[in-house]
């Protein structure tokens, strides 16, 4: 019989997340994943295997959790309400520290770009995710097709703009108002 795990795997997993989202894939090494995960060597290859595989569990989790914020404010407001919402409270709302690592996904795209196509990929493709979830809310709005799929384009272009301004440290404000005005210009564009 194999020894019972003396760690709790999503706790560990979660502690990675974070790490590799502030600090990247590449500057995240090994011995910061032990220490942070507050685990052993031998625990970390034996229930992750290998750096690589949990940054892929932690990119898929990221993106879950993502998704996730988007049909949490879909059961709770109109559609795009809802998509407003989630730039607004999701990407400025954001309290402590976190607001400055801007988001998992866009981060990986920047740093892997040219370096590891299928870290790349797998991001980009959680993504693409993501800019069919805001088509979705934009079909639920009454927008037509083809007009949805051009305004969740724009509406993706401004989602990866404004994390990577959070990453320069911009006041919420800044950061806002874009936001602000991207949604009038949408909500004109549907009406």
């Amino acid at each position: 019989m194999g020894r019972t795990l003396a760690f709790s795997h999503s706790s560990a997993r979660d502690k990675a997340l974070v790490l590799f989202w502030r600090k990247g894939y590449q500057a995240t090494t090994l011995d910061d994943l032990i220490t942070a995960m507050e685990i052993s060597r031998s625990s970390f290859y034996a229930t992750f295997v290998d750096k690589r595989g949990l940054f892929l569990d932690c990119l898929d989790l990221f993106a879950q959790r993502t998704q996730d914020l988007v049909r949490r404010a879909r059961t709770e407001m109109p559609p795009v309400d809802a998509l407003q919402s989630f730039f607004e409270r999701n990407l400025i709302g954001t309290r402590g520290t976190r607001a400055s690592w801007g988001c998992m996904l866009v981060n990986t795209v920047l740093e892997m770009a040219d370096v590891d196509d299928e870290l790349s990929a797998r991001a980009s493709s959680h993504l693409a995710d993501m800019q069919a979830a805001f088509e979705d809310c934009l079909l639920d709005a009454n927008c037509g097709p083809a007009r949805a799929g051009e305004l969740a384009a724009l509406l993706m272009l401004v989602n990866e703009g404004v994390r990577v301004a959070s990453r320069r440290k911009l006041s919420s404000r800044q950061q806002l108002a874009p936001i602000e005005t991207a949604f009038r210009l949408l909500r004109s564009a549907i009406a």
